[in-house]
């Protein structure tokens, strides 16, 4: 049967196709090669028979049209090669309709479902609906299946402009929010770039799905472009790390790579051949879901480890709660039980906020980015009952008090050393039942008062710390000291390494805002991709702010490009002070020179204006809380440079 044939518009103006000239067109689908020889309009197509080169992109030399890549040459009519050799290009019917260049192809085929297409549709059944990447030539069949889903509301895919930038976004929005995202590369280079983001997940227990394109299975080991061997260089960080084959069973291996990202809280990673991603479904295959795929994780602790707590917890006197990143999704219980005992509070840095500077058991952060509060009460306290929290040497968690621990990870109990009751169980779960079994609560001492006098010691060393000024920039704590007065509530901070991350963890004043930082790994460069995660996930519902020095946001300058893409209202905070100022500390600390860590930059500000953001720039401390304003404020993304002095942090 013939199949109808369709007349597209491939060019408003015929005189832009000069008389001896060739240009690429595309009809529908269909990419030509449209050539002007001896006053004849042809289009053939684009593919030369040898490699693909695009004819399109050739040139018209002694009445032959020359394929750009080896020089292969047609007819620029006919299509038909010199020499009598059979490999001759199809030709297409054109017609001129005025200044309109119209060509005749056959009627497209209605899509068949692919391998990607069943892959994609059981990832948004999941719930993975957030995907960042970069497309390229071998990933090109999944990133159409990524396309439909897109186009029918089920997905958002961000186009990044480093693999780097998107595997951090994913890691930010499954540390917010304990679910995976995706991240998305071509073969190759923009596989491995993606791996310090990975790893940022990996280490910090945050469910990430990384999906790579790989080259064609059929040239595998033969040194062919872009071709890594993918499933061994993601061993090391992935948990579930498999290729997509013809014969896979494809809905259920991508349902088992995101079940055991979800459960484990791990990098699992699925890379495609080049030709695997365009073949049709077989037998009738469906996308699954995640319906009755996992169980609840609502698991009570056993009881002798809750008998041995709750002995610890009755003859304490002054219990202090020490909670840790592990256990963000916890904190009404653990409050809750804290206000029973009314006992100080104090988190680990990864756990800023998690816990309102401004309650009245609220003591700040513990360890080397932290208070003296919460640092005096860990001293003075009888036991500590630590949740969620890993004993890193970051938080200085002392091990010479008598010590619970409450963990849903039983590798995290006990890891380092030993812990006199180690409790194993889901938290919110565990610390209900401690508190409900809990019967001496009158021996208590209520530390509220005390709480309180030590926080207005640090009030008032901080008011003293403010007015110091060597005349070579602002300091670090007017900086924290405006964005604690200027920052929403509801806020989400992203906050990258260095001494911005040190001082923002000691002077930032938390409400009920949320931080995200790049914990275990430390790795610069987090903050402003992360920014870019937290606004996949939470939109214009919170404020997204990102704090950063001048060496962290230079890792990824370009993604303020992808900010200004999307419509993202994320504030970039920068603090400039022209040096790797942690570093240069750690030197001097080491008995070393002090040796390349001084930095050129450019003006970010202008910068920030040239991409299409707000940029302002701030050299004098007067000027700094009208300027954080005009940059909260600002509707859309904004970028706020801080002159600040590297010795006052």
């Amino acid at each position: 049967m013939t199949k109808k044939r369709v007349w597209y518009k491939v060019l408003e103006n015929k005189n832009e196709l000069l008389e001896g000239r060739v240009m690429s067109v595309t009809a529908g689908h269909q990419v030509l090669c449209l050539s002007h020889f001896e006053g004849k309009y042809s289009a053939l197509d684009n593919r030369c028979p040898h490699q693909g080169g695009p004819l399109g992109e050739g040139s018209i030399e002694k009445g032959l049209l020359r394929c750009p890549w080896h020089g292969w040459e047609f007819h620029p009519c006919s299509g038909i090669p010199p020499g009598g050799f059979n490999d001759g290009i199809q030709t297409f019917e054109v017609k001129v309709e005025g200044d309109n260049i119209l060509v005749a192809i056959e009627e497209e085929e209605e899509h068949q479902a692919t391998i990607s297409d069943v892959m994609v549709e059981t990832m948004v059944n999941w719930g993975v609906n957030r995907v960042f990447g970069m497309v390229g030539h071998s990933n090109l069949g999944m990133a159409d299946a990524l396309r439909r889903q897109e186009e029918q509301g089920n997905l958002k895919f961000i186009g990044i402009r480093h693999e780097g930038a998107a595997s951090f976004a994913a890691s930010a929005y499954g540390k917010l929010t304990g679910k995976p995202a995706a991240c998305f590369a071509i073969a190759g280079p923009g596989s491995t770039n993606m791996f310090t983001g990975l790893w940022d997940a990996k280490v910090d227990r945050a469910p990430i799905l990384a999906l790579t394109g790989q080259v064609a299975t059929q040239v595998v080991g033969t040194g062919n472009f872009q071709e890594v061997d993918l499933i061994n260089a993601f061993n090391s960080v992935a948990e579930f790390n498999h290729r997509v084959e013809h014969k896979s069973k494809h809905s259920e291996l991508m349902s088992l790579a995101i079940k055991t990202a979800i459960i484990k809280r791990d990098v699992s990673h699925l890379t495609f051949p080049d030709e695997v991603q365009e073949l049709p479904l077989e037998n009738n295959e469906r996308a699954q879901t995640d319906e009755e795929r996992i169980t609840s994780f609502t698991i009570a602790p056993p009881q002798e480890s809750v008998d041995k707590a709750l002995n610890m917890l009755n003859q304490s006197a002054k219990p202090a709660i020490i909670v840790g990143h592990g256990a963000r999704f916890h904190m009404k219980e653990i409050l809750d039980f804290a206000e029973k005992l009314n006992c100080p509070v104090m988190t680990t840095f990864k756990a800023k906020g998690q816990i309102s500077d401004s309650h009245p058991l609220g003591c700040g952060v513990l360890g080397r980015s932290g208070t003296p509060i919460a640092s005096w009460f860990m001293n003075e306290a009888d036991l500590l009952l630590v949740i969620g929290a890993s004993f890193s040497n970051h938080s200085g968690i002392t091990p010479k008090k008598p010590t619970i621990q409450i963990d849903f990870d039983p590798l995290a109990l006990s890891k380092f050393h030993k812990i006199d009751a180690a409790v194993w169980g889901e938290i919110s779960v565990t610390v209900k039942i401690l508190a409900a079994k809990m019967t001496s609560f009158d021996n208590k001492i209520n530390r509220i008062e005390d709480i309180k006098k030590r926080s207005d010691i640090w009030a008032a060393e901080k008011a003293k710390r403010l007015t110091e000024d060597r005349g070579k920039g602002i300091s670090s704590i007017s900086v924290f000291d405006a964005l604690s007065k200027l920052t929403p509530e509801n806020a989400v901070v992203c906050v990258d390494v260095g001494n911005n991350a040190y001082s923002l963890g000691r002077y930032f004043k938390s409400k009920q805002q949320t931080f995200l930082m790049s914990g275990y790994l430390g790795s610069i460069g987090f903050a402003f991709p992360a920014a870019m995660g937290a606004w996949a996930a939470v939109g214009s519902q919170r404020p997204i702010i990102a704090v950063a020095g001048d060496g962290g946001f230079c890792q990824y300058l370009a993604e303020l490009t992808t900010a200004v893409k999307y419509k993202m209202p994320i504030k970039a905070i920068i603090l400039n002070n022209s040096e790797l100022g942690k570093i240069s500390k750690e030197q001097r600390a080491g008995e070393f020179d002090v040796w390349a860590t001084d930095l050129v930059n450019p003006n970010f500000s202008q910068y920030a204006n040239s991409c299409g953001a707000l940029g302002i720039r701030v050299t004098e401390n007067d000027a700094l809380e009208e300027a954080m304003k005009t940059v909260m404020s600002h509707d859309g993304p904004a970028l706020l440079e801080i002159i600040t002095d590297v010795g006052l942090i």
